[in-house]
């Protein structure tokens, strides 16, 4: 049990049998009346994001995640498998949980796993990854840095869009949470 004072952005909260992570919470103090936390919180499992607040001082039920360096191994049909890099050990991840960090994954990729009571909850990547353009379209004369983009398909399969001059086997930086492109890397 934690009180309301001690929230702090990542926390996961366990509220009617969710849990839920704060992803913003501001202290409030009006004039008149007593002191409340405003808080917008995640649903860990679904992504659902929901504002909520709490009386300050209020008891909150935190859970305990464990949040684990791993490295993605290989695609087992529809999961991931993924490797403790501590004890070796080896847990499947869903396609469910694993979401839309799997359009960066990429084999012997270290990320973080988030474990509640032995269940993955989500995969937290790196802010960016270098993926390697495996296809676009040749670029024109005249085509400028300043210019337009294009879509090309990285070696995970996911599609981005990238400048004009980008030619095929570029190596890239793209932003895991947008996924958009950052620059080349040589």
């Amino acid at each position: 049990m934690a009180s309301t004072n001690d929230l702090k952005n990542g926390l996961v909260l366990n509220l009617d049998g969710q849990l839920w992570s704060v992803i913003e919470f501001q202290h409030v103090k009006p004039g008149k009346g007593g002191a409340f936390v405003r808080s917008k919180l995640k649903n860990v499992l679904s992504g659902k994001v929901v504002d909520r607040t709490f009386n300050a001082g209020t008891k909150v039920d935190t859970a305990t995640v464990d949040k684990r360096d791993m490295q993605y191994l290989y695609r087992d049909g529809a999961d991931f498998v993924f490797m403790d890099s501590d004890t070796f050990d080896q847990i499947t991840v869903s396609e469910a949980t694993v979401g839309d960090a799997a359009n960066f994954l990429l084999e012997s990729a270290e990320v973080i796993v988030a474990v509640h009571e032995g269940t993955p909850l989500y995969v937290e990547l790196p802010t960016s990854v270098v993926l390697e353009v495996t296809y676009t379209e040749p670029g024109l004369q005249g085509d400028r840095s300043t210019g337009g983009t294009k879509p090309a398909t990285v070696e995970t399969g996911y599609q981005i869009q990238v400048p004009l001059f980008l030619e095929t086997g570029t190596k890239v930086k793209v932003d895991t949470r947008t996924g958009d492109y950052l620059g080349r890397v040589n």
